[in-house]
């Protein structure tokens, strides 16, 4: 085995086997349990930005083990692929540092950092899989790895939030499956290939092919929580602070709407599948969900919901650029692939330390916390403009390139969905703003002796001051080399330009 052949599977097991030795430890060994996590999750990092530098310069990477007759389990590098593995593994390396300081006291930590490692490991799985089978393994692993993470608090109301995850992902997979098993008996191959490996059938299968598209689409849309697939997203919420972050930034949603991603590029070919009708319905079902879930995250007092409907309606935006069909647009939808995880990761981290320095859960309570709380409501405040789209930082970047992308196509309805959802993002954002800094804070928190100088643990601030700032150097760097502009790009021309 040579090296460009071990190093995909070094970076799957970099997470896997520091996990498994986690799940084996007491809860006692603190020490050894911080050790491997963070071993694990800056080797991954060391190995991803080795393999990202190989395949800006042509290498190719790839590992074949025997699965089924005819279907080998494949990881392989490409751009589309590292683009979403970069994603995962930096921010896993600073959702471990969170999690540290956010579960420092609680108990069952060996099991809850067991099932994390999966989670990650599932997602570059999928992320480097190299046909459809490779892909639905991991991700069914992943709601396999999620599933304890959501029902961590062991709560009635946990428990039922992880019975509804497990309802709609279960059945999503079955979805997916059924589609995947019928395209196989067509197609004689699962194999991802550059135009799509079902673009050469013949014209009778193409309505066979269409039921497929939305068999497999449906079952993508569960955990891309695209209408009517979202309920469980919301839910989800009563999971702890890190498990939210993953869930929306890097494991779950990320994993559906990357999945459609592959769907369209790399199974139908994006542009057979323009042939065969289905774009359209979907760039408007992704265009629905959008403004659906912004409306319904204006009416949500409490934070988390409020930032998962902000979710529902942000993921879609990568659906609707690759659905739009065309250069630019896809550029912009990949683009939000990194720029929202980044943005919605600060999010999530600021709402978490909210939670667990002052207990605040609703946005009626966070009045002056921006005064109790500077540094995480400055992070928050960053990551709100970033998702509403403010020039220079990430969300723009992204935003812009869809807008663009949709007058290249001749689409210049989507011009109104994007505009329309801005002024909504603005909607349900400022107000939370707007509490936090300009109203009066409570008289016990002016008594607190440490008012002003410490407002949490630094493992609980660190990591949304870094994502912050990775916000705004996105936006102000975004055609610097190697940014994530850079490799959607390197995608789009592969596709387009061939």
């Amino acid at each position: 085995m040579n090296w460009n052949t071990a190093l995909p599977l070094l970076i799957v097991g970099s997470s896997l086997l520091p996990g498994l030795v986690i799940f084996f430890l007491a809860e006692k060994r603190v020490a050894v349990r911080i050790t491997l996590n963070l071993f694990g999750a800056v080797l991954k990092l060391v190995l991803v930005g080795v393999m990202l530098w190989g395949v800006f310069h042509g290498e190719h990477y790839e590992a074949r083990l025997p699965l089924l007759p005819g279907l080998d389990l494949v990881v392989r590098a490409g751009p589309l692929s590292m683009l979403f593995v970069t994603l995962s593994t930096g921010l896993w390396l600073v959702t471990t540092i969170y999690a540290i300081g956010y579960l420092e006291e609680s108990p069952h930590r060996s099991r809850f950092f067991g099932f994390f490692s999966l989670c990650v490991t599932a997602t570059v799985g999928l992320a480097l899989a190299g046909n459809l089978i490779t892909f639905i393994l991991f991700y069914e692993l992943l709601t396999l790895a999620t599933y304890p993470l959501v029902v961590h608090r062991g709560t009635e109301v946990a428990r039922l939030a992880g019975k509804n995850y497990l309802f709609y992902t279960v059945g999503g997979g079955a979805l997916l499956l059924i589609g995947t098993v019928w395209l196989y008996t067509l197609t004689g191959t699962l194999e991802f290939t550059s135009r799509g490996f079902v673009s050469g059938l013949e014209t009778s299968h193409q309505p066979a092919l269409v039921i497929i598209f939305v068999l497999i689409i449906a079952g993508l849309g569960v955990k891309a929580a695209l209408l009517p697939f979202h309920g469980w997203l919301p839910q989800a919420m009563v999971a702890p602070a890190p498990v939210s972050a993953l869930l929306h930034a890097v494991a779950v949603v990320k994993a559906g709407a990357f999945g459609i991603v592959r769907v369209l590029y790399d199974v139908y070919g994006i542009e057979f599948a323009a042939s065969l009708g289905v774009t359209l319905p979907l760039a408007v079902i992704a265009s629905a969900t959008i403004i659906y879930g912004s409306i319904r995250a204006l009416y949500q007092d409490n934070l988390k919901r409020r930032l998962a409907f902000s979710t529902v309606s942000q993921v879609s935006y990568i659906t609707l650029g690759v659905a739009i069909v065309g250069p630019i647009a896809t550029v912009g939808g990949l683009l939000h692939l990194v720029h929202q995880g980044v943005q919605k990761i600060t999010l999530f981290f600021c709402a978490g330390n909210l939670a667990e320095t002052l207990g605040i859960h609703k946005i009626s309570m966070m009045n002056g916390v921006g005064r109790r709380m500077p540094w995480t409501m400055t992070a928050f405040t960053i990551g709100a403009f970033g998702m509403i789209g403010v020039p220079p930082l990430a969300g723009f970047i992204s935003k812009w390139y869809l807008g663009l992308g949709a007058m290249q196509a001749d689409q210049d309805w989507v011009i109104l969905i994007l505009a329309g959802s801005s002024l909504l993002n603005a909607a349900y954002f400022l107000p939370i703003l707007h509490t936090a800094w300009f109203k009066a804070p409570p008289d016990s928190w002016l008594l607190e002796r440490d008012f002003g100088r410490r407002e949490t643990a630094w493992a609980l601030l660190i990591p949304p001051l870094v994502t912050a700032g990775l916000t705004v150097l996105l936006g102000l760097l975004a055609s610097a080399p190697f940014t994530p502009l850079e490799w959607a790009r390197f995608f789009a021309n592969q596709e387009y330009l061939q």
